[in-house]
């Protein structure tokens, strides 16, 4: 590579968290472009160009603490005590003070540390350094530091949890199902599934003794059709996709007029005959009927109670709702096409006078985020009422598309011109442009992690757990410069020990599990390291291979982790046995290696399984694919993992796949309704008398409950 970085600009992209080089998924050392590192300091803020300017910016860099007072924000682990460095005119007398959330004050102790003054732009500064003690109260405090003749400095303190503790579930170990919630559907659903049917499933298999249902990320997308298909490229990670909410459901139905209740009927005979049809479920036909009875519900009047409560969650959601709201009223104004300049962010002086002509629309906006948070609260109520010990288990996805809502009220906390993807690896060679903007690691430390914060406090609102896809994403992100190639980008670090304990922080507030997704390239320290703060990980059964390539034994899965037989990312057990996923690359084009190549080895990976769960005595000669999969289900509960996941696909005998990586119109992916084997489409009032699933849900819990513990 000719386009190496300089002694000067390595040191400067160290300094900030940018790689100049990585180990590549093969095991090769790789180099990094100088044009990669520019783009990624560029996207930081930070100046650089020749030698001269690079270590002028280091300088700066170094010089940057001994220009405030107090650091930007103060993420610390309860039960360990903390240095807090002060900076102060040489000589001046400091107080440095803690008022905590429930408004009491106290005094820090000043140490006995002698640091030497520096000269920062022709004054002489000073540093006096406190204790931060370990026995603060968790929660989020603000600190606050009184200089000699200077005003009050402030700053977030965070004082977070050690590590969260796992919960005593049933057995000590806990199962659940994993499904894709606008797959499943009921006679009563709009053509998606919903809220409502998400609770209804969660109840049948509470019912049967599970204790918890993953669902697909609800995020919200824009309100305008075409709506984005995917659950994991939103437009927004905090507020939820109105589209899972079920009209019916909604108090003020009942007092509307026969013309009126007319209207949201014949919305929902629009949409309610494709709940039975096998095809790609119709995201704009669902919306746009939902739209139009919505709206209806909307406009009838609200008791005194109701209004106040609405009232209420609009103030207690403040400002992030109100821009979201406006962003949704904009994106209809202007049909999805992009904003005007003068409308490009919320800070837009220009934006004052929409949020007034849009005000009934934003009105609207911010009564669906009521609506469906209420429904969402019903189903977690009806999931721990069955008897499950997390009950609704929420997935936080990466990040959000380019042209998003957050970015739109919060542009200075995005990286601009970089988005986030992943590097070549064995499934995906070219590596992966994901179309999301990064957080900047700096602006969210001196944003107190608010963002952070309010997002995770979101998700968790109605959720015993929480997944988060590629929880790699709070250690480095794979920044890929704007008009370059993934295979081009760079990792950038962020401060995992502060965004870690965000994290636990809020989930521990909401008595919530924690699992991260895993897999992939990921340091050997970052899994131990997520253990030990009690964060579960991820496995899957198809992965998990020892040094020879055949499937690990039971005893050998990891305990802290959420273990499943498959992913929404391959074929269903069923269409993976039967080599779907090589069957759908080959039609597709996406092969990489030879066909021959490829199917032998699939062919090798089933027999090696097949093997494995014979040596354990769970299979016969000849086995059938029902008894191959439950026999995989019993391996994965054989082991010690925390919690077991049962793709509800695999339990109704789907062999289609949800999503295929590295396809956009090529394949339908989010696309699918739950089916059977048979292409028969298997709706919610199916489930209590599916033989198949019944079969796999007794297997499992007999294995779980007499297996490993």
């Amino acid at each position: 590579m000719t386009d190496q970085p300089s002694e000067s600009l390595r040191a400067l992209a160290a300094a900030h968290g940018v790689a100049t080089d990585f180990w590549s998924f093969d095991g090769q050392h790789r180099d990094v472009s100088a044009a990669t590192v520019r783009a990624a300091l560029t996207a930081l803020g930070v100046p650089h160009g020749d030698d001269e300017t690079n270590w002028r910016s280091l300088t700066a860099l170094d010089e940057a603490p001994w220009r405030r007072t107090l650091p930007p924000s103060v993420i610390m682990r309860a039960g360990q005590d903390r240095q807090l460095p002060v900076h102060v005119p040489d000589g001046a007398a400091v107080r440095v003070t803690v008022r905590t959330e429930q408004g009491q004050e106290f005094s820090l102790e000043q140490l006995d540390i002698w640091v030497p003054p520096r000269e920062v732009d022709g004054q002489s500064v000073g540093r006096a350094t406190f204790l931060l003690p370990g026995s603060l109260p968790l929660g989020w405090h603000t600190l606050m530091a009184d200089v000699d003749g200077a005003p009050r400095a402030q700053a977030v303190l965070a004082v977070t949890p050690d590590r969260l503790e796992f919960p005593a579930l049933r057995h000590g170990r806990g199962w659940g199902v994993t499904a894709q919630v606008y797959s499943v559907r009921s006679r009563h659903s709009w053509g998606f599934g919903d809220v409502r049917d998400m609770a209804e499933v969660a109840s049948f298999f509470g019912d049967l003794g599970a204790d918890f249902l993953l669902t697909n990320p609800l995020h919200a997308t824009a309100p305008v059709s075409p709506i984005t298909p995917s659950p994991y490229l939103p437009d927004t990670r905090r507020f939820v996709n109105p589209i899972y909410i079920r009209p019916e459901d909604i108090e003020e139905v009942a007092y509307l007029t026969g013309p009126q209740r007319a209207l949201v009927e014949w919305a929902a005979e629009e949409v309610r005959p494709l709940n039975t049809r096998n095809a790609v479920i119709d995201r704009d036909a669902v919306w746009q009927a939902k739209n139009q009875a919505l709206e209806v519900i909307f406009a009838q009047p609200r008791s005194r109670a109701r209004q106040r409560d609405f009232e209420r969650f609009c103030e207690e959601q403040g400002q992030p709702l109100a821009d979201f709201a406006l962003w949704c009223a904009l994106t209809e104004k202007f049909d999805g096409k992009e904003f005007p300049e003068q409308l490009s962010s919320a800070k837009s002086p220009f934006v004052a006078r929409q949020r007034r002509e849009l005000a009934d629309r934003v009105e609207y906006f911010c009564w669906l985020q009521w609506i469906v948070d209420q429904q969402l609260a019903r189903a977690q109520a009806e999931a721990k009422a069955a008897g499950m010990g997390l009950g609704i288990m929420q997935d936080l996805a990466v990040g959000v598309s380019l042209a998003n809502a957050e970015s739109w009220s919060n542009p200075d906390v995005f990286a601009s011109g970089m988005s986030v993807g992943a590097p070549p690896d064995m499934y995906n060679q070219q590596g992966q442009d994901w179309g999301e903007p990064p957080w900047r690691p700096d602006a969210l430390a001196e944003a107190g992690y608010q963002p952070l914060r309010d997002m995770v406090r979101a998700v968790l609102r109605h959720a015993g757990a929480l997944r988060i896809d590629h929880i790699i994403g709070l250690f480095r992100l794979w920044w890929v410069p704007a008009g370059m190639g993934p295979t081009d980008g760079t990792y950038v670090r962020y401060d995992h020990e502060a965004m870690v304990g965000v994290l636990l922080l809020e989930a521990q507030r909401a008595g919530a599990v924690v699992i991260g997704e895993d897999l992939g390239t990921v340091e050997p320290w970052v899994r131990d390291y997520l253990a030990s703060r009690g964060i579960l990980g991820t496995s899957v059964l198809w992965f998990e291979k020892d040094g020879a390539g055949y499937p690990i034994q039971a005893a050998d899965f990891r305990k802290p982790v959420l273990a499943t037989v498959t992913t929404h990312d391959l074929p269903p057990t069923a269409g993976y046995l039967a080599g779907e996923h090589v069957d759908l690359r080959v039609r597709l084009g996406l092969l990489t290696q030879p066909e021959p190549e490829v199917r032998a080895d699939a062919n090798r990976e089933r027999a090696r399984m097949v093997g494995r769960l014979q040596d354990y005595l769970l299979l016969g000669e000849d086995p059938t694919e029902r008894e191959i999969i439950e026999a995989l289900h019993r391996y994965v509960a054989m082991g010690p993992s925390r919690l077991v996941g049962v793709a509800l696909t695999d339990a109704v005998g789907e062999r289609r796949t949800q999503n295929q990586p590295g396809t956009d119109t090529e394949y339908p992916n989010w696309k699918l309704p739950l089916a059977d084997g048979a292409d028969q489409v298997v709706l919610v009032e199916d489930l209590p008398t599916n033989a198949r699933l019944l079969s796999l849900v007794e297997a499992l819990t007999q294995q779980m409950q007499g297996g490993m513990q």
